[in-house]
């Protein structure tokens, strides 16, 4: 018989450790906004390397070892995380010194046994396997946040812990905040002096990507001036709420390329505040939910019901437990659909084509749900053309 080759012993790869600061991104929502508003108020002062769009799996990270230059100045890096030590080995491939926690929410909770705390302590890796003496940005307003100051979760880590948020103290807290055009304005608290900043995306979740963007740059000695320009220069990304406006007055905003029950509320909540006449939402079902699959579909629905939001159309067997949820806490039956296939919601979205109406299309990526955005583009155009 031959002889088997015996395996090579994998190599661990050497941690990269770079003379330059290394801003890791991590949370359960809001990591790429608030990586990629972090990299435009950097990139204004000095060459700043940023991963590649919502790119944050481990490979990702590898690749990026190959990528960074002497003429970058700064990183900032999205890390992502499905499974425990996740997060640890993106440290072991490069090892920032800044860490930012967005917060702790229902994102890939099915891979956690539905227990937002076994997500939590994960997510506390980044703490633990970053650079000791570095700093930590946390949510002050994330319950979950608020405990990572305390041991075990800071393992050998003895650097600075710098909070953001709006409800509780914080080292970065935000004031008065008021809606502008597509956009918001508010104020922060910036070593005791209040500063306004415009944010030109909608949605006061965003709120938080900037206050953690803020305290980033503003640690890292941005002057104020440029943190200002960047966040007023900065734009969204595609499929995270982006905003088309048709013909007629018709208003199509595009949530399409993940969900979960923390997202689609905050979507709700900006369709809720869009000035027009009749507002739909177009939901679709949440995955990677495991044990939390039915209340999290629920708590969607429920929150709805509250919410200025004229008809509801869900789509797939999970989100068939929004509409119900939905119409038990009071919504009116008469306007909930629950479709079974695509082709019968675009049916139905299609006879809600009128002018003066704004819809919300959300759903998790694998249900593609940005066919249901390109069909209502596409119908819109036709009539606005006479051609349908």
């Amino acid at each position: 018989m031959p002889m088997k080759k015996k395996r090579r012993a994998a190599v661990p790869l050497k941690t990269l450790i770079l003379d330059k600061p290394v801003i890791a991104v991590t949370g359960s929502a809001g990591k790429t906004t608030t990586k990629e508003m972090i990299y435009t108020i950097l990139n204004l002062r000095m060459p700043t390397y940023k991963s590649m769009y919502n790119k944050n799996f481990l490979g990702n990270t590898r690749a990026h070892t190959k990528r960074i230059r002497d003429e970058h100045k700064a990183a900032v890096l999205e890390y992502g995380i499905y499974r425990s030590g996740h997060l640890r080995q993106h440290c072991k491939i490069i090892q920032p010194s800044m860490g930012v926690i967005t917060n702790i929410g229902t994102a890939h909770i099915g891979n956690f046994g539905g227990d937002a705390r076994q997500l939590a302590l994960a997510k506390t890796e980044l703490i633990r396997h970053m650079k000791p003496t570095g700093t930590i940005f946390l949510n002050g307003d994330c319950p979950y946040s608020r405990t990572f100051v305390q041991q075990p979760y800071l393992g050998s880590f003895t650097g600075k812990v710098v909070t953001f948020g709006k409800e509780q103290e914080a080292d970065y807290k935000a004031g008065r905040t008021k809606i502008e055009g597509n956009g918001f304005r508010f104020e922060c608290s910036l070593r005791g002096e209040k500063e306004s900043f415009f944010v030109p995306i909608p949605g006061e979740h965003n709120l938080y990507n900037a206050l953690a963007a803020i305290a980033v740059a503003h640690t890292m000695g941005i002057p104020v001036e440029d943190i200002r320009r960047g966040l007023s220069q900065f734009r969204g990304q595609r499929k995270r709420l982006m905003s088309y406006r048709l013909a007629n007055n018709i208003q199509v905003l595009d949530d399409t390329y993940s969900s979960n029950p923390d997202a689609a509320k905050a979507a709700i909540d900006v369709l809720s505040e869009v000035g027009h006449t009749t507002k739909i939402a177009v939901l679709a079902s949440m995955l990677e939910m495991g044990k939390y699959d039915v209340k999290g579909h629920e708590d969607v629905g429920k929150y709805l019901s509250q919410k200025n939001v004229d008809y509801l159309y869900t789509l797939g067997r999970s989100a068939r437990n929004i509409a119900r949820a939905a119409i038990r806490s009071g919504f009116p039956a008469d306007r909930v659909r629950h479709c079974l296939s695509k082709a019968g919601l675009h049916r139905r979205l299609a006879k809600q084509l009128k002018p003066n109406t704004a819809f919300l299309v959300k759903g998790s990526n694998r249900l593609k749900m940005g066919e249901t955005v390109q069909f209502l583009c596409r119908v819109s155009a036709k009539r606005s053309t006479g051609n349908g």
